[in-house]
């Protein structure tokens, strides 16, 4: 099967249709979801090819790749190791930056309403980063989490 166009999230559709359907997830890591042509295998061993538009962006969980009556395939993205930075201050926060950004990591940055309940700078793991945030004493806790969004790298020239 050949998916050339995503058809909806699960996550917009109403609980009792949503429960009514056959999920096969299709489980996409944080560099798979940004690829708009590939072949990845199912829950149930069913192999999907996609090819995606030109304009894609990247997958979400839920995305629902192909609609059969009440059996469908949709994505579900695999939890990153992250490290999710909670400064203190902006003096902190700027720090951190600051160390990070000279290394070039991907970073994302969430608000209070977020699944993290506060003002966060979040990375994946890295050794060196959690030595760095132990030595100057900044907090952060370290878990498994499906990102809403890939991490990508910054464009930026010098």
């Amino acid at each position: 099967m050949i998916i050339t166009e995503l058809s909806g999230n699960l996550n917009d559709l109403p609980p009792e249709e949503r429960e009514a359907l056959t999920i096969d997830y299709v489980t996409f890591d944080n560099e798979s979801r940004l690829k708009r042509v590939q072949r990845a295998t199912a829950e149930s061993g069913d192999e999907v090819a996609l090819r995606l538009p030109t304009d894609f962006r990247e997958l979400a969980d839920g995305d629902i790749l192909s609609r059969d009556g009440d059996k469908v395939f949709a994505v579900k993205i695999a939890p990153t190791d992250v490290l999710v930075i909670a400064p203190r201050s902006i003096r902190e926060a700027l720090a951190v930056a600051h160390t990070l950004g000279n290394r070039h990591l991907q970073a994302q940055f969430f608000d209070a309403s977020s699944e993290f309940g506060k003002e966060v700078m979040v990375v994946r793991y890295d050794h060196t980063v959690e030595h760095h945030l132990d030595h100057v004493a900044v907090p952060y806790t370290r878990g498994e989490h499906v990102m809403p969004g890939a991490f990508r790298h910054a464009e930026h020239s010098h």
